[in-house]
C-alpha cells in the first residue's frame, strides 16, 4: 500500500483513481506528523468482505455477551 498526504492526493486525484481502478490501495495521512487518516481501496475488497463467514464453528457455537459488556457485536467482529 502507498501513502500519500493530503496535498499529493488532491494534486493526483485523477492519477491516484485510475491505480485503485487497478486494484492499488492507498492510505491518505494528514498533518505535519504524517498522521494515518484513510485509505482508499478497491471498490471490489469492500464487497469481498461481506460473504465472510465463520469458519469450521458456524453452528456449532452461539456468542453470548454479559449485560455489562461495553463492546457492541458489530465491533466484536470488525465490522466497525
Amino acid at each position: 500500500m502507498k501513502t500519500l498526504p493530503v496535498g499529493e492526493l488532491k494534486a493526483q486525484f485523477s492519477e491516484v483513481l485510475e491505480k485503485v481502478r487497478k486494484g492499488e490501495k492507498y492510505g491518505i495521512v494528514y498533518g505535519k506528523k504524517k498522521k494515518p487518516v484513510a485509505m482508499i481501496v478497491p471498490y471490489t475488497d469492500i464487497e469481498k468482505k461481506k460473504d465472510r463467514k465463520l469458519g469450521i464453528l458456524d453452528g456449532k457455537c452461539a456468542i453470548h455477551f454479559a449485560d455489562d459488556f461495553k463492546m457492541t457485536e458489530e465491533e466484536f467482529v470488525g465490522l466497525e
